[in-house]
């Protein structure tokens, strides 16, 4: 009798395992798991309270804007423009201030600024029916000549102008943990829930998976990339606006390899090119691993140089594992119609 309990108890663990494994993420945590193991052998100082500290806070603001560049890949588009809408939210809600503005007002302002460049990419895209490659790049390229007309290439310090209260959401801290982190968690629960339990935000898969069987089906995909890239701004916004709290400078030239980053992140989590595939919670965890790698390179005194040339690497490999499972995927389709 106890034997047979053993083996239930057993059998139900294997059970419970071989349905996590199903999980697209599984591999992913398994990879993050290895590697934090392995740098923890080779740098005593990476599981410091410090270092978890300062990694949490360096990938805050990448961690809030790659909700909206996944969203946007699973409707099988891209946002290139995300990291100069980061800047021009930044930039305004830095001129803003320096001109006497309240500064929540200017980063309210700012934010909404960032917005209007989401609204002109999905006007363009989902009403116009451009190509969202071109799209944003080219909204990138308006974003970003703004930021270096407002200030003429210069940065603006904030540092010794900024409140308190405004400085505190940058750099403060509740009971230990920085509040950057925090807001930043609470963003990401709220986009990963969204994704997965909203009736209308699901509508971003059928879009991507298939856009005219979405549109046969009732669902105006014109009003869902349109919505998909306003929210990718607004993150792009907020994101802008906690920088110049973290920093105290508002700088034109912030973001500039933030698109990169954020495209392998959420390919890496799972996010497919073709559409209708992948997750909030993937792609979080390809920002994390992608910050562990730079953590690594910086404990490892290896130069951080390097970090674009690993993370191009990184990228192409998880570009090149999609390709292969969307042909396997392909190949199991064409046998199923076969039978």
């Amino acid at each position: 009798m106890v034997e047979n309990n053993e083996r239930n108890s057993f059998g139900k663990v294997g059970k419970g395992f071989r349905s996590f494994l199903k999980f697209r993420e599984a591999m992913l945590i398994f990879i993050v798991i290895g590697f934090v193991l392995i740098i923890s052998i080779m740098s005593p100082n990476f599981l410091t309270a410090d270092n978890i500290r300062s990694l949490l806070v360096g990938l805050a603001l990448d961690a809030i804007m790659v909700i909206g560049m996944a969203y946007a890949i699973i409707t099988a588009g891209l946002d290139l423009s995300i990291g100069s809408v980061l800047a021009l939210s930044g930039v305004v809600t830095g001129k803003l201030f320096v001109m006497g503005v309240n500064i929540w007002l200017a980063a309210l302002i700012g934010i909404i600024v960032a917005v209007l460049c989401g609204a002109l990419s999905g006007f363009l895209i989902g009403k116009v029916g451009l190509n969202s490659f071109i799209t944003t790049l080219g909204v990138s390229g308006i974003a970003r000549g703004i930021c270096f007309v407002i200030t003429e290439g210069t940065p603006i310090p904030l540092i010794n102008k900024l409140p308190e209260s405004f400085k505190f959401i940058g750099g403060g801290k509740l009971k230990g943990i920085p509040l950057i982190v925090i807001i930043a968690f609470v963003i990401l629960i709220v986009g990963d829930l969204l994704l997965r339990r909203s009736a209308s935000m699901r509508k971003i898969y059928y879009t991507g998976s298939n856009e005219k069987a979405a549109m046969l089906s009732g669902i105006n995909v014109v009003k869902v990339k349109f919505g998909v890239y306003i929210i990718s701004a607004l993150l792009a916004g907020i994101a802008g606006v906690l920088a110049d709290a973290r920093f105290g400078v508002a700088t034109p030239i912030i973001g500039g390899e933030t698109a990169m980053t954020l495209i392998s992140a959420a390919v890496i989590g799972g996010c497919s090119f073709s559409g209708g595939e992948g997750s909030v919670f993937g792609a979080i965890l390809g920002i994390f691993l992608l910050s562990l790698v730079t953590n690594a390179l910086i404990l490892l005194n290896i130069s951080i140089y390097w970090q674009q040339l690993v993370t191009g690497i990184i990228l192409v490999l998880a570009i090149t594992l999609d390709h292969v499972r969307n042909k396997r995927m392909e190949q199991s389709m064409l046998r199923l119609r076969k039978i």
